[in-house]
């Protein structure tokens, strides 16, 4: 089957943060795939990337990116899909410029945004989003949170 959720991170070095997200995706049994790609660097495979994510059968993207973090905003331009940017810390300003440049995108172009490092949250935003037209993962969803009420972690 193909994967439904699309994760994207600017390097390999946001790996560990983004993988968090992976574990969210595949408690809730969300097919994914995960690729690294800068919005700088490679700008012309990103806009591919986004561009035909619809068409290979994505339905939510995430987009991680630290310092000004342009990857999400790029992605959106690209999509109608919904993207979903994950700020990432950085040592510089600690994560306010990726936050910034995630939140102040241009009408027309947005991009909801999780807090800084927030891959896991992302991940459940993708999984309600999908929830919309999938009872049983509704149903994991309310399951999942059951748990956080009685003080079990994700």
């Amino acid at each position: 089957m193909d994967p439904l959720v699309g994760i994207l991170m600017g390097s390999d070095s946001d790996r560990p943060v983004m993988d968090k997200a992976h574990a969210v995706l595949e408690r809730f049994g969300i097919r994914f795939e995960s690729e690294v790609m800068s919005a700088h660097r490679k700008p012309g495979r990103v806009s591919e990337y986004a561009s035909g994510a619809e068409e290979r059968g994505l339905r939510v993207l995430i987009a991680g990116a630290g310092l000004a973090a342009h990857l999400p905003g790029v992605v959106a331009a690209h999509t109608t899909l919904p993207v979903i940017g994950v700020p990432l810390y950085q040592e510089a300003l600690g994560g306010a410029d990726a936050l910034y440049s995630c939140v102040q995108m241009p009408p027309g172009v947005p991009v909801a945004t999780v807090a800084i490092g927030g891959s896991k949250n992302a991940a459940v935003l993708a999984a309600q989003i999908l929830a919309t037209g999938d009872e049983e993962l509704r149903a994991r969803l309310r399951d999942y949170k059951i748990e956080l009420s009685q003080g079990l972690k994700l």
